[in-house]
C-alpha cells in the first residue's frame, strides 16, 4: 500500500509539472490572442474614421450636385422671365415679371454663395480621405506584420501546449480515475497548482505552516496528505 502511495505521489508530481507548464502556455497564447485583438481594434477603429470621412465626402460631393442643378434651374426661369418681360403690355406685368427675374437672381446668388462653401469643405474632405487612405494602408501592413510576427513566434508555444496535455494524458493514465478527478478539482481551485512541495513545515503553495505531525506524515510519503488550508496534495523533496 505505501509503494502504492509513493508511486501516486511520483506521478502526481509529473503530472503537476505538465500542468505548470500547460498553464503558463495558455496564458502566453492568452496574452498573444489579446495583443492580436488590440492591434486589429486599432485597425478597425481607423477604419471606421476613414468610413466617416469617406462618408462626409459624398455627402458634400452630392450637396455640390444638388446645389448645382437647383442654380441651373434658377437659370432657366430667369431666361423665361426674361423672354416674358419682352413680351408684356402692361406696366403691371413688366413689374411683375421684373420682380420675379429680381427674386430668382438673389436666388442664385445664395445658392452661389453656398455652392462656394461646399466646395471648400469638399477640397478639405477630399485631402483628408486621401491622407487618411494613405495612413490606413500604411497602418494595415505594419498591423499585419505586426501580427505574423507575434503568431510565428507563438506557433512554438502551440507545439509545446499539445506536448504537455498529450503528456499530462499520458500521465494520467496511470492514475486511479477518482484520484486525477481529485487532482482536476483542485487544479482548477488554485490555479493550475494541485500538487505542491512542503518545506520546514511550510506548504509551498499557499505559504501556510501545516501541523508538526502532518508534516511528518507527509515526510514519511505513505498516503497523500492535503494541506488543512488550501487543499493542494503535498509532497516532500528529500535534500
Amino acid at each position: 500500500m505505501n509503494d502504492i502511495s509513493k508511486q501516486n505521489i511520483k506521478t502526481l508530481v509529473k503530472l503537476q509539472e505538465a500542468e505548470t507548464q500547460i498553464v503558463r502556455l495558455k496564458s502566453v497564447l492568452e496574452k498573444v490572442k489579446k495583443e492580436k485583438e488590440k492591434l486589429s481594434g486599432q485597425l478597425k477603429q481607423f477604419g471606421n474614421a476613414l468610413e466617416e470621412n469617406k462618408e462626409n465626402l459624398l455627402s458634400d460631393r452630392t450637396a455640390c450636385k444638388d446645389i448645382e442643378r437647383e442654380i441651373q434651374v434658377v437659370d432657366d426661369r430667369i431666361i423665361k422671365s426674361n423672354e416674358k418681360l419682352r413680351m408684356v403690355k402692361t406696366n403691371k406685368e413688366y413689374q411683375l415679371f421684373l420682380r420675379e427675374v429680381d427674386d430668382n437672381k438673389k436666388r442664385k446668388d445664395a445658392l452661389e454663395t453656398e455652392l462656394l462653401e461646399y466646395l471648400d469643405e469638399k477640397e478639405k474632405t477630399e485631402a483628408i480621405v486621401q491622407e487618411s487612405e494613405k495612413e490606413y494602408h500604411l497602418l494595415k501592413d505594419q498591423i499585419e506584420g505586426e501580427q505574423k510576427d507575434i503568431e510565428k513566434k507563438s506557433t512554438d508555444d502551440r507545439e509545446l501546449l499539445d506536448e504537455y496535455l498529450t503528456r499530462q494524458k499520458e500521465i494520467g493514465k496511470n492514475l486511479d480515475p477518482s484520484l486525477m478527478t481529485r487532482f482536476v478539482k483542485i487544479s482548477k481551485m488554485n490555479k493550475g497548482s494541485a500538487v505542491v512541495n512542503v518545506k520546514n513545515e511550510v506548504c509551498m503553495g499557499c505559504f501556510m505552516n501545516i501541523p508538526p505531525q502532518l508534516y511528518i506524515e507527509v515526510q514519511r510519503g505513505n498516503s497523500l496528505i492535503s494541506c488543512p488550508q488550501c487543499s493542494r496534495i503535498l509532497y516532500y523533496i528529500n535534500t
